[in-house]
This record gives C-alpha cells, structure tokens and sequence, in this order.
C-alpha cells in the first residue's frame, strides 16, 4: 500500500471513518486527513522500543513518526510461551491487516519467528501467537484513562485509535518490523 498523494491519505481516511467508533478518535480522523498533501513518508520499518514504551515509523533510517505505546501485562523480556503475557523481542514482519478485530484496527506481527519456535521446542512450550498492534478494545472494560498509564495487552502492540488510523495509513504490508527491549 503505497500513497502518491493527500488526496490518497484523505480518500482513506474517510473509508475508514466508519470503523472509527470511540468518540476520542472521531475528531482525529479529519486531523490525520488534512496533516499532509503530497510529501507522506514511505515507511520501510517500524521498531519498537520497550523500555521506553515507544513506537517509531522509519523511512530510509529516519524517523519520520513515533507514538507512545502499551505492551504486554508482563513486558520485562521476550514473549516465550502462550501466556506468559509477554511482547515478543525479534525480528519479524507485519504481515496481515484486520480491520474487524476485537481492537480499532490490527497488524499482525509474524510472531513466532524460527528462533521462537525452535526455543519453544526445546522447552516444550506452546508458543503463543496472535501478536499484534492495535487500538483500544472495541468494547472497552475500563474508563479510557486506564488504557492511557498502564501495560494493559496480553502480549500486542497498543496505541491510541488515532495513533493505529496513522499506523494503518502509513505501513505498507509485510513492513519488517523490529522489536527491541
């Protein structure tokens, strides 16, 4: 998915406006419209990092976007076995898009890598899978500020509705994406 223009980003995201339910997220679909008109950056990678709870768009080693983001409930180390509530630590590729998750918009992250699979055969373990980057619940289970000050996912990516409209507008499929500690 590549953008030659604005008027691509716009056209786009008024397709999406209707999956856009939560009220904090309605206002921002028309921001991230009018944000750009012909320069948008061609994104090659995402990384992760962490331990600073951030999230970075690059293009050609620069990065043109950063977001804040949530992990896992457990976040300390690298997502081993199905459960553990872990975010994976690795080298993988976004590599489906689901826009009728349980979340505002998901990416699939290739969790879990050869590397993953053969430590988790060792081990006996299931690996677990399902990683993603998303939005908030479609059905929250909490006031919002909750999702805002705490790790709150089983082991995905999360980032504000608005935040994950951008993601989704700006990652072309199969970007690498790399997740450090």
């Amino acid at each position: 998915m590549k953008f030659i223009s604005g008027r691509c980003l716009i056209v786009a995201a008024l397709a999406l406006a209707p999956l856009v339910a939560q009220a904090d997220t309605l206002p921002q679909v028309s921001q991230v419209a009018m944000r750009s008109t012909d320069n948008l950056p061609v994104v090659d990678k995402v990384v992760v990092h962490k331990a600073e709870r951030k999230l970075e768009l690059l293009q050609h080693g620069t990065v043109v976007r950063t977001y804040k983001i949530a992990l896992g409930l457990n976040p300390i180390g690298t997502k081993e076995r199905s459960g553990d509530f872990r975010t994976p630590e690795g080298s993988y590729r976004l590599n489906r898009r689901n826009p009728r998750s349980d979340f505002f918009l998901s990416m699939q992250v290739s969790y879990p890598n050869e590397a993953d699979l053969k430590h988790a055969k060792r081990n006996h373990w299931d690996t677990g899978g399902s990683i993603m980057i998303h939005g908030l619940p479609n059905q929250l289970k909490h006031d919002p500020s909750y999702y805002e000050s705490r790790d709150w996912t089983d082991g995905c990516i999360a980032v504000s509705n608005s935040d994950m409209l951008e993601i989704w507008l700006l990652v072309p499929d199969n970007a690498p994406i790399e997740i450090l500690p």
